[in-house]
């Protein structure tokens, strides 16, 4: 009877063990699979975060790319818009030069050396003042040795009243002192204003028109 009861108890601290096998291997297998859920769930997560992660690296590059298109672009019309101002500035000039040349010109014959001084007038024309001027040349020396004149013109002002890309309108106050034979100089020179007008001729430009205004 006591071995009945002893193997009895064997029997229960057998099965209650196996009950602590069971209970051991169910947590086991939850923590495996609690486990491997968190896994699955960080690799999902981290599959989620690399496309994002990667999806941010072109912005800043966009951003960068089209901050530089955009300031090329303003700098390239800011160049080209110098560069129209700085060729308009340049006709500009060029026009008030001549104009100013030829008014000196004009008023500065020498009678010793006037065909020069004649030429010099000629070669600063164009158009229908380089025909009357180049008409009226051969009466004018005449008159010059004759009475052996000899001017001289000084620019007090000149200035640009108006312009295009193919002509200029400039205003000239010049002040010339004259003398004759062997007479002093003036001791007052005459005071003239001009109004010429400049065409441009290819790279540079020459006088079309001489007025003389009050």
């Amino acid at each position: 009877m006591a071995k009945h009861d002893g193997a009895a108890a064997e029997a229960e601290a057998v099965d209650g063990g196996d009950g602590d096998v069971d209970s051991i291997a169910v947590d086991i297998d939850a923590e495996d699979f609690d486990a491997a859920d968190s896994e699955h769930a960080a690799g999902k997560a981290a599959k989620r975060r690399v496309p994002e992660w990667i999806s941010r690296i072109p912005k800043p590059i966009t951003v960068g790319v089209g901050t530089i298109a955009a300031l090329l672009a303003v700098s390239g019309w800011l160049g080209f818009r110098l560069h129209q101002d700085h060729q308009v500035q340049d006709q500009r000039s060029l026009y008030v030069q001549v104009a100013r040349q030829t008014a000196i010109n004009l008023t500065t014959i020498n009678y010793a050396q006037v065909d020069a001084d004649i030429k010099r007038v000629l070669d600063s024309a164009t158009g229908g003042f380089h025909e009357e001027f180049q008409n009226r040349s051969k009466p004018f020396v005449e008159v010059v040795k004759k009475v052996q004149s000899k001017t001289e013109g000084t620019i007090a002002e000149a200035g640009l009243l108006s312009y295009t890309k193919e002509q200029g309108q400039v205003l000239v106050a010049i002040s010339v002192k004259t003398s004759l034979g062997g007479a002093p100089p003036d001791q007052e020179p005459r005071r003239w204003r001009m109004r010429l007008t400049v065409d441009k001729t290819g790279d540079g430009a020459k006088v079309s028109n001489v007025e003389f205004v009050p």
